[in-house]
C-alpha cells in the first residue's frame, strides 16, 4: 500500500501537534487541513507544506482521496465530525473526549463496529517507552498484586479569573472541565497499566472562581495573561469544575485517590501517579518522563533511565533514541500514531485483530468514568461506572 492520505480538522493547539508527529511517520501524507478560522488553516498548510485547504470540515470527510481523518476540534464537533467521517468511510483519529454523552460514544462504537472501520482516541501518555514498560512489568507479574494507585494531575493555566477558554462554556467542552480534560488522561493511563478498570467512584468538585472575566475577543488555549486583556471582558458565570478529588476502586481490587486542579499554581503540566504493589512500587512524573521510580521495602529504591537497552524487550520499540536523548510530549502522539497507521496499511480489522492504540471503546470508559464522577459529586455518594 502506498501513502495513506490523512486530513487534520482544527487548528488550534493539539492540531500543529498531530501534524508534527504525522510528518514524522513515514508512511503517511498530510494532505488537507481545515479549520473554522480558515486564515489560520491557510497559515498552518503554508508552514507544512500541506497541499488542500478546505473551506469546511465537511468537504476534508467527503473528499475521496482522504483515508484517515484527524478531529482536533472543540469538544461539541467530535461526535457530528467523527460520526460523518465514520459514514463516508474514513478511519477516524479522535481528541477527547470522544464524544460530550455516553450515549453519543455508544452511537459512535456501534458504528465503527458495523463500518468495520480504524477507530482511535489520543490518550497519547500511554506511548512513553517507560509507559510501555510499566505496563509490562504489571503483566508479567513485577508488581504483584495492586493494593493502592494515587497522583494527580496540575496544570495553572486556569489560575486567575481573567483566564478564559472555550473550555469553561458547557455548550462547547461539556459538563466536566478538570476532570474531562485532565483527569480523563490520568485515569485512561493508570487503566491501561494496571491492567484493572475503575468501577466506583467517589468525587468531590470544586469551582473558585463561580465568575470570570470573559475576553471579548476569543483567545487561543494556554496563550499568556497579557494576552486575554487586549480587547476588554465582560462577566460570565462558570458552571464546570476548577478542581476534583475522586476517591477510585478498581475491577482488581484496589483502591485509589487523584486529584485534577487547573488552577494550582507554578504547575504546568504536572501529571503524576504511583502504583503500589505486594513485590514494588512505581512512580512516574511526565514534567520528568524520562525517569521511571522503582519502590522497594527490602532494599534500595532504583531509578529507570528511559534506554532501549534496559526496557522490556517489547516496550523497546517506542524508544528512538539512545539513553540519556530524552523524549517525551510530542513523541507520545507518534509512536500512537505509528501504530495506527501501521494496523491500516496493514489491512487489519479492528473487529478482529488486536489493537495496539486505544480505541472508541476505550474513549467511551472515559466518559462513562466522567459521568459518574459528575453524578458522584452532585449526589455526594458512591457511584457506579456504567459499561
Amino acid at each position: 500500500m502506498g501513502k495513506l492520505k490523512t486530513a487534520v480538522i482544527g487548528t488550534g493547539f493539539i492540531g500543529p501537534a498531530h501534524i508534527e508527529a504525522l510528518k514524522r511517520i513515514g508512511n503517511v501524507e498530510v494532505h488537507g487541513v481545515t479549520s473554522l478560522d480558515v486564515n489560520a488553516a491557510k497559515a498552518l498548510a503554508e508552514r507544512y507544506s500541506i497541499p488542500r485547504v478546505y473551506e469546511k470540515w465537511q468537504d476534508a470527510v467527503c473528499d475521496k482521496e482522504i483515508d484517515v481523518i484527524h478531529n482536533c476540534t472543540p469538544n461539541n464537533l467530535h461526535f457530528e465530525i467523527n460520526k460523518a467521517a465514520l459514514k463516508e468511510g474514513k478511519h477516524v483519529i479522535s481528541e477527547k473526549p470522544l464524544t460530550l454523552t455516553s450515549t453519543e460514544s455508544q452511537e459512535l462504537l456501534n458504528l465503527a463496529e458495523e463500518k468495520g472501520l480504524v477507530n482511535a482516541v489520543n490518550f497519547n501518555y500511554r506511548f512513553y517507552p517507560l509507559m510501555q514498560h510499566a505496563k509490562r512489568m504489571a503483566e508479567k507479574g513485577e508488581l504483584g498484586d495492586i493494593y493502592l494507585v494515587h497522583g494527580h494531575y496540575l496544570q495553572d493555566w486556569l489560575y486567575y479569573e481573567t483566564d478564559y477558554n472555550w473550555r469553561l462554556e458547557p455548550g462547547i467542552s461539556g459538563e466536566s472541565r478538570a476532570v474531562a480534560d485532565i483527569g480523563s488522561h490520568w485515569c485512561d493511563l493508570v487503566q491501561f497499566i494496571t491492567g484493572s478498570r475503575i468501577k466506583r467512584v467517589c468525587a468531590d468538585l470544586l469551582t473558585v472562581h463561580k465568575k470570570r472575566k470573559r475576553p471579548l475577543e476569543e483567545v487561543d488555549t494556554f496563550k499568556g495573561k497579557e494576552e486575554k486583556t487586549k480587547g476588554g471582558f465582560e462577566d460570565v458565570e462558570v458552571k464546570t469544575e476548577d478542581a476534583a478529588s475522586v476517591l477510585l476502586q478498581f475491577e482488581n481490587g484496589a483502591r485509589g485517590v487523584f486529584t485534577v486542579s487547573q488552577i494550582s499554581a507554578g504547575r504546568k503540566n504536572n501529571f503524576w501517579f504511583e502504583i503500589d504493589g505486594s513485590k514494588k512500587a512505581i512512580s512516574w512524573d511526565q514534567e520528568e518522563p524520562n525517569e521511571l521510580w522503582i519502590g522497594y521495602r527490602e532494599k534500595a529504591n532504583e531509578v529507570l533511565i528511559k534506554d532501549p537497552s534496559l526496557l522490556d524487550e517489547y516496550a523497546r520499540r517506542y524508544a528512538h533514541y539512545p539513553g540519556g536523548h530524552p523524549e517525551g510530549y510530542p513523541d507520545g502522539a507518534k509512536n500512537l500514531f505509528m501504530n495506527v497507521y501501521d494496523f491500516i496499511s496493514k489491512g487489519k480489522d479492528p473487529r478482529k485483530d488486536k489493537t495496539e492504540f486505544p480505541t472508541f471503546k476505550d474513549g467511551h470508559q472515559e466518559i462513562k468514568i466522567v459521568e459518574a464522577i459528575l453524578k458522584s459529586s452532585k449526589e455526594e455518594k458512591w457511584v457506579e461506572v456504567g459499561s
